[in-house]
């Protein structure tokens, strides 16, 4: 869906709720799928995380606030690592995960990936550099990216990335010329343009012909690039194949036709060059829950089907053993780090509006808003909420949940039922913000941002530190 072009409240589902959101029981109810494990509410009815209750963080850290699951995090981490391991291991030896560092990126996040043996992808010198503090072993590095600067390409060669996602004839030609200025041979992939249409929002859709990136399959483009690369062999390795058809996918359908058109790829290079490309990356996009419409895959069904498909497709070209088979990479960033965080905001108004239709609407502004999460703005995201703080027995009243800049689309819940008696003061919790949130932040009306706080068997520390004022003009030069 596009946007009204008058404005985000004219768009077609602006009016009253949606036909996924029943009025509850119980608005204080909470939906497991869409919090952290260790997510529950106390005997006061505070919400409770990691065995710290949302009141204490409010007063340790301020709101609003990311406020993170460790333990939650590993968990699904591990999960996927084990998960595709398993039904992989027949098909190709195993299955390597390399987590999407874009979803959210930090020192410590990078080390608790290493720690549980887990790749990462990165797509951006900042992103490379967060994870060379963090000590990450660079073999198990993979730089994406449509438009790598050659300074880019010098720092992933000089700390020895495993791969490198080349994504343009003029990105070819860049590689090989830092790479023969380093003395070194780049590990490289090709990312292909499957064609595939993702059932996704049209602007997180990555697999279909008009758009940025990667090679044509249609066209041609991909077959001319393994072309142009295996002709430099001197400074380039042709590691494999790669392809990402979009984001918040919740059917394998599309990665069965994606890998299909892969494997037959794959297969008709190696034929032509008489060569072995020992990897193959199907890309990322698995979906969350953020609200009680969304049921996505568990890790294990999504590892089950994803390695019968691949194991089929292999065998229809011929390269049904392990000696044959590429290696099978996968880089799930939302469906790991997503579920594992919320976002704390304190209320600041309530105001009660009428329409037209003399309905009133409850509008619900809190401390935070499209600063520390665009989604809502930027793809029409989907959030739920509750009331954080303390227990109610009122009934639900349908609100809006809104932020506090100069943006009649700046919301943050569209709509959701939370207890009549909300008041001024009241911690309101939205969960599902651990992905695309603080790495997609800005310092928007000059705000400055959240800290991620992450919460561990009743001790709770700062990941990245609260922005201040002298932080918003530490660039202004005057």
């Amino acid at each position: 869906m596009r946007a009204h072009e008058a404005g985000a409240l004219h768009a077609e589902g602006y009016g009253g709720p949606p036909i996924w959101l029943p009025a509850p029981g119980d608005p204080s109810a909470l939906l497991p799928q869409l919090w952290p494990s260790t997510v529950q509410r106390d005997e006061a009815g505070r919400l409770e995380v990691g065995g710290i209750d949302v009141v204490t963080l409010a007063k340790d850290f301020g709101t609003a606030v990311y406020i993170m699951d460790e333990d939650d995090f590993r968990r699904r981490a591990r999960q996927f690592r084990d998960d595709y391991a398993a039904p992989f291991a027949e098909v190709c030896g195993g299955a390597d995960i390399y987590y999407a560092g874009k979803a959210f990126l930090s020192t410590a996040v990078a080390r608790w990936l290493d720690e549980e043996g887990l790749g990462l992808d990165v797509c951006t010198g900042g992103e490379l550099a967060v994870a060379q503090r963090a000590g990450f072993p660079g073999g198990r590095i993979g730089f994406h990216g449509n438009n790598k600067t050659s300074g880019e390409i010098e720092q992933a060669l000089r700390y020895g990335v495993g791969r490198i996602v080349v994504d343009s004839f003029h990105e070819i030609d860049r590689v090989a010329t830092v790479a023969a200025d380093l003395g070194v041979v780049a590990p490289v992939m090709i990312r292909v343009t499957v064609g595939v249409e993702a059932h996704t929002h049209e602007f997180i859709a990555t697999g279909h012909e008009d758009q940025k990136f990667g090679f044509s399959l249609v066209a041609g483009d991909a077959r001319e690039a393994a072309d142009r690369i295996l002709a430099r062999r001197d400074v380039l390795d042709l590691r494999g194949l790669h392809s990402h058809i979009g984001s918040q996918i919740f059917e394998t359908g599309g990665f069965e036709l994606s890998a299909r058109r892969l494997i037959e790829l794959h297969a008709e290079i190696c034929a032509a060059h008489a060569i072995r490309m020992p990897e193959m990356d199907l890309g990322g996009g698995f979906g969350m829950a953020y609200t009680s419409q969304h049921h996505p895959l568990t890790p294990a069904q999504l590892g089950a089907e994803m390695a019968d498909i691949c194991a089929r497709q292999l065998k229809a070209v011929g390269a049904g053993d392990l000696s044959e088979a590429p290696r099978i990479s996968i880089e799930p960033g939302r469906a790991i780090v997503g579920p594992t965080t919320f976002t704390l905001y304190e209320v600041g108004t309530i105001k009660d509006v009428v329409l037209d239709d003399g309905t009133t609407r409850t509008y619900v502004s809190v401390d935070g808003g499209m600063s520390d999460n665009i989604r809502p703005a930027l793809y029409e995201a989907d959030y739920s909420c509750t009331l954080a703080s303390r227990s109610s027995s009122a009934p639900p009243r349908l609100s809006r949940v809104v932020g506090r800049h100069c943006e009649s689309g700046d919301i943050v819940v569209l709509d959701e039922y939370l207890p009549a008696d909300l008041r001024v003061g009241d911690l309101i919790a939205v969960p599902g913000t651990g992905a695309y949130c603080r790495s997609m932040s800005s310092q928007y009306n000059h705000t400055p941002r959240p800290p991620v706080v992450t919460v561990k068997d009743g001790r709770a520390r700062v990941l990245i530190r609260r922005e201040t004022l002298d932080d918003l003009l530490a660039l202004d030069l005057g």
